[in-house]
């Protein structure tokens, strides 16, 4: 059986059990991180999976619907330009999908402290 949950969880399709049923991967240049600090101004820094740590924003059309704080998991998009040290933060993982992420390799560089 497959249901949605309330007005603020949408997009979250999970079965009678709870699991997730799709989680969103990176795709192309995309690459998952732990969100370390947050620094201000929509503004937060990120530990990449490639070994880099950017100075990542929220977009404004995230700002208000995606709360972050220092431990979360997010899909990072690098700028084009400075690349390693800056990106865009696209999407956060609920801790489901972090779970399943970490089940299938995903994170494996990550500590388990987070």
């Amino acid at each position: 059986m497959v249901y949605r949950r309330g007005k603020g969880q949408k997009g979250r399709t999970k079965n009678a059990q709870g699991e997730i049923l799709r989680v969103k991967l990176p795709r192309g240049k995309e690459v998952l991180g732990v969100l370390d600090q947050r620094v201000g101004a929509s503004r937060v820094v990120v530990r990449c999976m490639d070994g880099k740590t950017r100075n990542c924003r929220v977009p404004g059309r995230l700002k208000r619907r995606l709360w972050l704080r220092p431990g979360n998991v997010v899909l990072v998009e690098p700028w084009e330009f400075q690349g390693d040290e800056r990106g865009n933060v696209i999407f956060k993982y609920s801790n489901a999908a972090v779970a399943w992420l970490k089940r299938k390799g995903y994170l494996k560089n990550i500590k388990e402290e987070f």
